[in-house]
């Protein structure tokens, strides 16, 4: 596939999972708060079913683009301490994956109802704290 296709298609799926995590951490944890318990509950299993349905297919593109990107530069990344480009690049990859890890484990857990709000909440600051990280490699190994 076109590399300018599959940068838009990582993008725009990044914007999406991104601007999720971001909400749930920045926004919902602050709102938790000033908003009765029962109330927040019933907003935390709305907003879960809804990613639900929507993050699978959001994390197909992401990876799937990625992955053909990765390919791109499969040169590069065969010796991934050669240059800073492909350093920062194997780290930013090494963290997706391990979003990837974060995003399978909630997703068994809360297969198996074990998924308790705790858990949910380091999960989403772990990856937020990821996403943050690959946001800044992405731009820097380009300038670097």
């Amino acid at each position: 596939m076109n590399y300018v296709v599959l940068i838009t298609l990582h993008l725009f799926a990044a914007f999406i999972f991104v601007g999720t995590v971001f909400f749930e951490v920045l926004m919902l944890e602050g709102v938790r708060k000033h908003v009765p318990h029962e109330a927040m509950r019933a907003v935390e299993k709305a907003i879960g079913r809804r990613a639900r349905r929507i993050m699978p297919w959001t994390l197909l593109v992401l990876y799937g683009a990625g992955i053909g990107m990765a390919w791109h530069y499969r040169t590069v990344l065969a010796h991934p301490l050669d240059s800073t480009f492909a350093t920062l690049l194997t780290i930013k990859i090494i963290l997706a994956l391990s979003v990837l890890g974060h995003f399978i484990t909630a997703m068994v857990l809360g297969g198996k109802g074990l998924l308790k709000t705790r858990y949910v909440q380091r999960i989403h600051i772990s990856v937020f704290t990821h996403m943050v990280g690959i946001i800044l490699l992405a731009k820097t190994m380009l300038y670097l």
